[in-house]
């Protein structure tokens, strides 16, 4: 009981207050820098000369990869995505960023998710899962979406060989997840799923309450033995690699996405954590930094907060990122990621110049990333020094 009640361990208290992650999303949806060597080049000299010092480029989006996949070659024949043929995009981040000093994380952006119309969808139609009344597309805005089924054997060796190729073939520092690493709770009625259910139920079907409690808890549960094998597997390959995820809050990620990350933080599972907070309502996003499981968390590993800087043609104003990232530094997070590149400096009613100086203040020098202090350290540390 004096040990439940006393102890508080702190990374922070492990690390340089000085260090923070300052990151960017890189996505090839409503951006260029993505699409040409040149503009990766001044791209990523420009988020240098405002001391941002983490990259999240996208490598699994669209229903394809953005480097050359042996895996997606074997599955469907595509190779890469089609926009970018004879190129190596995450190569070339990874050469230009490591010369200017930036961590690279690449970011596995759809997860279980893929466009309905996809090669992959065409050709393994039993992967995918589905609704009670067997409709499998999800609308995402105009884009009409499928997803993997994630409790199937031969989508999960799908996933985990298209993470360890990325791992084994190049010199990242992690590789990071995000609310896609789930599954929308309205899925999981696909014929494989209730068989496999019914086998662990004496013949009981789920449940035809998608978010009943038990239902969720089972399918939650299976998504956590997976992302447990995706550690391990990741680790065994390459110890040194992060394994960061972005997820949506607790309160909205478990029950919609099935996606228990709080379970994965406890367990260890995940080394990094970058909280997708998108609220321009100051006061709400508060409400979701204070959360008792966020403040567990960041008691535990790095805990980050993305921030929304825009979409297309809706720029988040300079006056609500400063107060965000007022809010973020005076909890002692470990630092922020903006999604994404472009909103950065476009779309906005002042000039993108403006909105870089704006940024330079926020980060007028140039800091390191938060010492990762990994969970296997975590455990050996003398608990009686802590109390």
């Amino acid at each position: 009981m004096i040990l439940f009640i006393n102890f508080k361990p702190s990374w922070s208290q492990l690390v340089p207050h000085a260090s923070e992650i300052r990151g960017v999303w890189l996505t090839n949806v409503d951006s260029d820098i993505l699409y040409s060597p040149q503009a990766l080049n001044s791209g990523l000299k420009r988020l240098k000369s405002i001391n941002i010092n983490t990259l999240y480029p996208t490598v699994w989006q669209g229903g394809y990869t953005l480097y050359p996949s042996s895996a997606t070659q074997q599955e469907f024949g595509i190779l890469i995505d089609p926009q970018l043929k004879n190129r190596d995009v995450l190569q070339e981040i990874i050469t230009q960023g490591h010369q200017q000093g930036f961590t690279i994380i690449p970011w596995f952006e759809f997860g279980f998710m893929a466009p309905a119309h996809s090669e992959l969808v065409q050709k393994h139609p039993d992967w995918m899962t589905q609704r009670q009344d067997g409709s499998k597309i999800k609308q995402e805005g105009v884009e009409e979406r499928v997803w993997l089924n994630p409790f199937h054997p031969e989508v999960q060796e799908f996933i985990l060989n298209l993470i360890t190729e990325i791992v084994k073939n190049y010199p990242i520092d992690g590789i990071q997840f995000d609310d896609h690493f789930g599954l929308p709770a309205e899925f999981g009625y696909d014929d494989y799923t209730v068989k496999l259910y019914q086998q662990e139920h004496n013949g009981q079907s789920p449940s035809q309450d998608f978010y009943e409690t038990y239902w969720v808890r089972w399918r939650a549960d299976k998504i956590n033995q997976f992302m447990k094998r995706t550690f391990e597997t990741i680790k065994s390959i390459q110890p040194n690699c992060i394994i960061s995820l972005s997820p949506n809050p607790l309160h909205f990620a478990l029950p919609a996405y099935l996606q228990d990350w709080f379970t994965w933080e406890r367990k260890g599972w995940i080394e990094e954590l970058v909280i997708q907070i998108y609220r321009s309502d100051l006061k709400r996003f508060i409400t979701e930094l204070d959360r008792s499981e966020v403040t567990l968390a960041k008691n535990h590993i790095p805990v980050a907060i993305g921030i929304l800087s825009g979409l297309k043609n809706r720029s988040t104003s300079m006056n609500i990122i400063k107060q965000q990232i007022s809010e973020i530094r005076r909890r002692k997070f470990a630092g922020v990621s903006f999604f994404f590149y472009e909103s950065l400096w476009k779309w906005s009613e002042t000039s993108e110049q403006d909105r870089q100086t704006q940024l330079y203040q926020f980060f007028p020098t140039p800091v390191n990333r938060p010492k990762l202090v990994g969970y296997e350290d975590f455990k050996k540390i003398d608990i009686l020094s802590l109390l």
